[in-house]
Parts: C-alpha cells; structure tokens; sequence
C-alpha cells in the first residue's frame, strides 16, 4: 500500500511539473490541451502564470514526498485537488467542451483526492 500510494503521489507530481514546462517552452500547445484555446494575439502572460504555477506545485508536491512524508503529501494532495476542480469550471465557462472539463479536468481532481485517500492510508 505504501509504494502504490507514493508511487501515485509521485507521478502525479510529475505530471504536473511536465505540464507546467509544457505551458513554458509551448504554451499555445498546452493551452488547447488544457480545454480552452489561446487567443492568438494575446494571452501569452497567463500562459506563462500558468506553466510556473504548474510547475511550482508539482515541485512542492515532490518535495512534501520526499522530505516530510506521506502525511504532508496527503494534506497537500487533498488541498490541490482545488487547481483541477477550478480548472472543470474554467474551461465550462470559458466555451471548452465538457469533454475536456469532466474527462481531463474533473477526473484529475478524482484522481488526486484518491491520491489523498491512500497517502493518508499508508
């Protein structure tokens, strides 16, 4: 239990750092993969706000894991469940399809609090 449950935390983690890149080094490519497509003339900023914020997550997520343990990565799981449940609403009232809000978004946010569930198992 303890290695599936840390196992997830961590490639959740991950995942969250490679999106964040993503949104750095391509962000029209990751804001279509988001949900809710970039105007081509502006939007760049927010891209970028997103990518750091992405990658600034995952990297607290890892750092939880690895330095003060399953616990604390528990509590931040549970606490970042917030960022893709948000993400559903966004991308609904933003002219995304429901799709990618309940498909990619809300299952993520599923995901993470199952995350949660384990680690504070473990």
């Amino acid at each position: 239990m303890v290695t599936a449950s840390h196992g997830l935390a961590v490639v959740l983690a991950l995942f969250v750092v490679v999106i964040g890149v993503r949104f750095l080094v391509q962000p029209r490519a990751a804001a279509d993969g988001y949900g809710v497509p970039a105007k081509p003339d502006g939007d760049a900023a927010y891209l970028t706000i997103k990518g750091l914020r992405d990658l600034t997550s995952g990297v607290i997520g890892l750092a939880l894991l690895a330095f003060v343990g399953a616990d604390a990565g528990a509590w931040f799981m549970l606490a970042v469940a917030l960022t893709p449940l948000g993400d559903t609403l966004i991308v609904l009232r933003h002219g995304g399809t429901k799709a990618a809000a309940f498909g990619i978004h809300f299952a993520t946010a599923v995901i993470v609090l199952i995350s949660a569930a384990l680690l504070f198992a473990a």
